[in-house]
């Protein structure tokens, strides 16, 4: 509101904000400075959703008697991205740097926050846990048990982000990386899993094995071990609905931003079925 909201409308009346000044304040924004790269769509929406709330809060004290239409005009569809992910190949080169990081740091200061993220890199790839919900993981939230359904030791995870509690089953994978923090930690129940950031030492790897930047252009972070976790999923043919419940988000999200990577998901036999000739 102060950068770019109050500059444009603060000397207008509440009623002078018309679908029409909200598209002057677009232009305006696209072609404020061009010594620096025009904002995105995302970052848009942002503003004008801060400008709503603004307006709503007018409307519930009585200083505006409807809010206006603040929609796009003309607006076109939206891209459909795909999410930075690492392929199955792009993982192993990964997990292998940064085991031979943890060799590096052997008798060094750094080598505890070495081991540490390797075992974060491969507990979020068999989780699927967005990253503010694993730096929220506490040891009491983490338990393993032995999966009636599949036969395997897999860890059952009680989950708080951003949308609230929810609960996680993991792969087999990430069984091993959490008893090794254990072993290593000493933690009492209500320490943070991990509670150091290791982001800097994860761009770092990255960028030793030129994994930064995705075939397509978009950086990879810690966020793309998430993404991973679903696209191995999908590459494996699990039922997109459970991916959905088990990383706490919708089927629509993941149609949306993983569709790359459900052709496994797709029934040939059902698209290619023939009537019988009579």
């Amino acid at each position: 509101m102060r950068n770019h909201l109050v500059p444009f409308f603060g000397d207008m009346g509440l009623s002078q904000i018309t679908p029409g000044s909200v598209q002057d304040y677009r232009i305006f924004r696209l072609q404020d400075d061009p010594d620096f790269k025009p904002p995105s769509r995302s970052t848009m929406h942002h503003e004008v959703v801060t400008l709503r709330q603004v307006l709503k809060l007018s409307i519930r004290h009585g200083w505006l008697a409807a809010l206006p239409d603040l929609s796009e005009p003309y607006r076109a569809s939206a891209k459909v991205t795909h999410r930075a992910w690492f392929s199955p190949e792009e993982y192993k080169r990964l997990y292998t740097a940064t085991r031979a990081n943890i060799k590096r740091a052997e008798g060094k200061a750094w080598h505890h926050s070495a081991q540490q993220l390797h075992d974060l890199i491969l507990f979020m790839a068999n989780t699927g846990l967005r990253p503010d919900e694993v730096n929220r993981l506490e040891y009491r939230d983490v338990s393993i048990v032995d999966d009636e359904g599949t036969g395997e030791t897999i860890l059952e995870i009680e989950v708080r982000g951003k949308r609230g509690t929810g609960y996680c089953k993991s792969m087999t994978g990430a069984v091993m990386p959490f008893k090794r923090m254990v072993a290593r930690n000493d933690p009492m129940q209500t320490d943070l899993l991990f509670p150091a950031d290791h982001k800097k030492q994860f761009n770092r790897i990255l960028a030793e094995i030129e994994l930064k930047i995705d075939r397509e252009g978009n950086r990879r972070s810690l966020y793309s071990l998430r993404h991973s976790y679903i696209s191995f999923r999908l590459l494996e043919g699990a039922d997109i609905y459970q991916i959905a419940k088990n990383c706490r988000t919708s089927v629509e999200m993941i149609e949306r931003h993983y569709a790359v990577h459900l052709k496994n998901s797709i029934d040939a036999s059902a698209i290619n079925a023939r009537k019988g000739r009579l």
